[in-house]
């Protein structure tokens, strides 16, 4: 398996090199537009999903490269955008929650724009990048030039601000329909400040680091009424696959307390379809919004000089496995759409089936942007692919999540187990380990070739022992704390 690494390692130099050297005609430094989606899994029109409506995502997949097999490092929010804003894994950063703040971990720590700061990069956050910290921390103030906005509430107060207020034509509590502007709710105003921000950049000297987060498709699904319209109810279908798999551990399965609640509420059929009906209309709004911004983008001439990245922090159930939003370690949870479109590159219009994970996405903009390699972080620069789509950076990328998955709301404010579930090219194998002894506890094996929905754990059956055991070596490749001997520090 190092071999196979060490070979990966060498090509990918060779690949990155005859990238860099096919995107002399932009300047030395880049602009950069980072987007952040919400929630969102590859429910888009450039990863084939049939019914959604989602122009603008797919016409900057036309000009960039869609990465197919892209994951993040663990199914929640906090910890999702820690690992890929400082490079780092939630196991180095410790961070497994949603309360925690990274710098209350790593106080030192240089994220990835504030690593652009340093090198003459003027940054700028608008809307969620980091998650919604409590005001005194305010995101993380060092990593901008100058104070973020939008960017600290929570969802439940993206309420429509309109005045006769339209009724709600939804029935589902996390749903709401109401004829209204976009700028009602939090991505169209983060869509007008961005805008506006692109035109004060037009004038800059120096190059920027724009860092956008919509808040969607996020619940509640509230987008304005004209976003609902664009689909029909009845040719919405309801969960392919609502079984819990076969022969799969329990420690796997959680609450969906996000859309549940605690208590743990029925969901009648009509619910939920208008519940996925509301998805796609997020989705939808939320697409708009980005439509806005490239149109700008275009517009003032900045194409011309700006990498455009959007990523989502995980992706979503609806019903799937039994399951409703996060905060699992199954496919639906960790893969998400990762488009890059660099300018003047030869990989517009293409796609690459290589594994990759957030956390890669620090390391390739300083790559592609020509700043000093970032130290000490845990991903590697994606630009080989961009150059040769067919190549390979690593051999599996690795997602995991404790066990509760809300553990820091517990009264031992602690995991009692933690997943740890590594993708590679055919599988995806998981293991729980107790987070006190380190012992494995119940592992799962799923043969994407054969099952690409995760319905059946073979992991006891033996023709596939041999596929168990590299599995589980890979995994050890990504070097997890939990393991036999090891003695935990608490949170």
């Amino acid at each position: 398996m190092h071999v196979i690494l060490n070979l990966i390692a060498v090509s990918s130099m060779f690949a990155a090199l005859s990238f860099l050297g096919s995107v002399k005609t932009i300047a030395a430094h880049p602009n950069v537009l980072f987007i952040a989606a919400d929630d969102l899994r590859n429910d888009l029109g450039c990863y084939g999903h049939e019914l959604v409506k989602s122009p603008n995502v797919d016409r900057l997949a036309a000009r960039g490269m869609v990465f197919e097999r892209a994951y993040c490092q663990q199914a929640v929010c906090n910890p999702s955008r820690a690992s890929i804003l400082t490079g780092l894994r939630p196991d180095a950063l410790r961070i497994w929650d949603l309360p925690t703040h990274f710098r209350s971990q790593h106080p030192n720590v240089v994220t990835l724009p504030q690593h652009f700061l340093q090198h003459g990069y003027f940054t700028r956050n608008i809307g969620k990048i980091y998650h919604n910290f409590r005001q005194t921390i305010e995101g993380d103030p060092v990593s901008w030039s100058v104070p973020a906005v939008m960017h600290f509430a929570n969802h439940g107060m993206d309420i429509a601000k309109v005045d006769p207020l339209p009724p709600n034509l939804a029935i589902d509590p996390k749903c709401e329909q109401r004829d209204v502007p976009d700028e009602a709710y939090f991505d169209g105003r983060v869509a007008n400040l961005a805008v506006e921000a692109l035109r004060e950049l037009k004038s800059q000297s120096q190059p920027f680091f724009l860092a956008l987060g919509f808040w969607k498709p996020h619940s509640p699904f509230n987008a304005p009424k004209r976003y609902w319209d664009l689909y029909r109810r009845d040719e919405i279908p309801l969960p392919k696959n609502p079984i819990w798999p076969t022969e799969a551990p329990r420690t796997a399965w959680h609450d969906s307390r996000e859309m549940l609640g605690i208590a743990s509420r029925e969901l009648s059929e009509a619910n939920m379809r208008e519940i996925r009906h509301g998805y796609l209309a997020n989705i939808s709004y939320f697409d708009a919004q980005l439509g806005k911004v490239l149109d700008e983008l275009d517009k003032l001439g900045l194409a011309e000089n700006t990498i455009v990245v959007l990523w989502s922090d995980h992706g979503y159930h609806l019903g799937e496995q039994t399951l409703w939003a996060k905060t699992s370690n199954f496919e639906l949870d960790a893969r998400v759409p990762l488009i890059i479109a660099a300018p003047n590159s030869s990989s517009a219009g293409k796609r690459t089936r290589a594994i990759v994970e957030l956390l890669d996405l620090y390391p390739t903009l300083a790559d592609l942007c020509g700043l000093p390699k970032p130290i000490g972080v845990q991903g590697v620069s994606l630009a080989p692919l961009l150059a040769k789509p067919q190549s390979a950076v690593k051999a599996g990328a690795m997602t995991q999540h404790p066990r509760p998955a809300y553990y820091d709301r517990e009264p031992t404010k602690a995991p009692t187990t933690m997943g740890y579930s590594v993708r590679s090219d055919r599988f995806r194998y998981t293991e729980w380990r107790d987070w006190k002894t380190g012992q494995t506890v119940a592992h799962e094996l799923y043969d994407h070739l054969m099952d690409p929905d995760e319905t059946r754990n073979i992991v006891q059956q033996p023709q596939f022992a041999p596929d168990v055991r590299a599995s589980a070596s890979l995994l050890e490749q990504f070097n997890p704390i939990v393991r036999p001997g090891w003695q935990p520090v608490l949170p």
